[in-house]
């Protein structure tokens, strides 16, 4: 990986899950998912379009057990895909923070792209599952995605629509996402007084 491409490809393969990860960060937004999860496949299309990232996800999970380990190792993935295509994080605007709506429902992350990961989480799912996706593995995403990427990550829903409030929370994570990884022109440094993220 060179820091002018800042892309990434990682596998990962447990008794649970087999996941095949690319990632693009100054993509178009194109996805090509299969997780066996049709709403997730959704999100993460939704992810990747807001985000105007490239991504590939192919996952093969347990899915006869339940969503868990699919769409935690598909996030233990993607966050390690993340840490493969910043590099040295040389350059990068590193903070940012969305609030997003859909109807509603409104979600809202503030992300540092810090090397330290950390999770907050405030609000709950209005239902218990949209589709063959349990509404609370929404959070778990973000927060296995803020463990394995290094983010300090604070998220929060609102609303009444269980599907509306997890979109939007995926749609926030993407668009903090684009904006704190972004090349900022005036910096040439790594954007920390330690020098190092």
């Amino acid at each position: 990986m060179s820091d002018a491409d800042r892309t990434a490809a990682v596998s990962r393969e447990t008794s649970e899950t087999t996941i095949d990860v690319t990632l693009a960060i100054d993509g178009d937004g194109d996805a090509a998912v299969d997780t066996g999860i049709g709403f997730f496949d959704h999100m993460l299309e939704a992810f990747a379009k807001h985000g105007l990232f490239d991504l590939t996800v192919q996952c093969d999970g347990d899915l006869h057990i339940d969503d868990h380990h699919t769409v935690e190792d598909v996030a233990i993935v993607l966050g390690e895909a993340f840490v493969e295509a910043l590099g040295d994080k040389r350059g990068i605007v590193r903070y940012a923070d969305r609030k997003v709506p859909l109807d509603e429902a409104v979600a809202s992350v503030v992300v540092d792209v810090s090397g330290r990961p950390y999770f907050e989480f405030s609000g709950d799912f209005s239902q218990p599952y949209v589709g063959e996706f349990t509404s609370h593995m929404a959070e778990h995403f973000a927060m296995s995605l803020a463990m394995n990427a290094g983010l300090t990550l604070h998220a929060g829903v609102e609303g009444d629509n269980a599907h509306h409030e997890v979109e939007a929370l995926f749609k926030a994570l993407a668009r903090s996402l684009d904006d704190a990884t972004r090349v900022d022109p005036r910096r040439s440094d790594t954007p920390s007084t330690k020098g190092k993220l």
